[in-house]
């Protein structure tokens, strides 16, 4: 039974969601349709391209994944569907898959070119369910597109290593439901520049020389509840996609805040990652 998977920026309220879905059903009775999230920003495929990429590894190889994120066909947003670490990937070219392809090159690349054969305004619903479909039926992608070997890439999805590898400038990329700021910077590339060294992360006003595993690893559980620093205790980890997050224990953004409002840090904000024996 195939599975298709929906990331898109359509939100709860309007009939989009359950339109595509019904779509699906329609294209595949025997299918499992599995929503990632429909709270995407509207446009902002920075979080798009975070949300997929953490996401797709938990599913079976052959899953389909449709993102629905500034998908409007027009002569510079073409749509595209990949096969990537056996996976398939049905969206625009806008660079939303970015984060993917800068860790596992693409095993292929088509431009979807069957539109002439399917009148709409709507793409997901008509254009990536008919190649979902196809897809999921066995069907090849050299079929419903032309090959191509290049794709769009996102400004600010890389960090910037100094020249002499003492420092790593990040940008955050997503703040998530808890208020924690997620930057661009993967363990991997940390652990490569940084080669085992002492290093000093500098965020606005903050500077945080650790990284934990757990959010709870900043709280000294040795001492007694009513001397712990807890409240408002910030910190940094790698997150559950190995990216670099910074983040307020037990945060919650209607109450006491979390990262981005108490550290001040927004999308694109940048930070850095001084190793120390060049920061001191």
């Amino acid at each position: 039974m195939a599975i298709i998977t929906l990331t898109t920026d359509f939100g709860e309220k309007d009939h989009f969601v359950g339109a595509v879905k019904g779509a699906i059903y329609t294209e595949l009775e025997d299918v499992k349709i599995v929503d990632i999230s429909h709270s995407i920003a509207p446009f902002h495929l920075h979080e798009a391209s975070y949300i997929i990429q953490s996401a797709y590894k938990s599913f079976p190889k052959g899953t389909i994944h449709i993102i629905g994120v500034d998908s409007e066909l027009n002569p510079e947003n073409k749509h595209i569907a990949v096969l990537l670490d056996d996976h398939y990937f049905i969206c625009a070219d806008n660079g939303i898959i970015s984060m993917l392809i800068a860790e596992i090159r693409p095993e292929k690349i088509v431009e979807i070119n069957i539109h002439d054969r399917i009148i709409s305004n709507f793409p997901v619903l008509d254009v990536f369910v008919k190649v979902a479909g196809h897809i999921a039926r066995g069907g090849t992608l050299d079929v419903i597109g032309k090959v191509t070997t290049e794709i769009k890439e996102m400004t600010g999805i890389r960090p910037v290593v100094n020249r002499n590898g003492s420092q790593i400038i990040g940008n955050i990329i997503y703040i998530d439901n808890y208020g924690n700021a997620i930057s661009n910077i993967s363990k991997k590339l940390f652990e490569q520049v940084g080669r085992g060294r002492d290093f000093i992360i500098a965020a606005r006003s903050i500077k945080i020389t650790k990284i934990n595993a757990n959010y709870s690893d900043a709280i000294n559980f040795d001492l007694p509840a009513d001397r712990r620093e807890e409240g408002g205790k910030k910190l940094a980890l790698w997150n559950s996609s190995n990216y670099l997050e910074l983040a307020i224990y037990k945060s919650n953004p209607s109450t006491v805040g979390g990262a981005s409002s108490l550290i001040g840090l927004g999308f694109r904000d940048s930070f850095t990652v001084n190793f120390v024996s060049d920061a001191l």
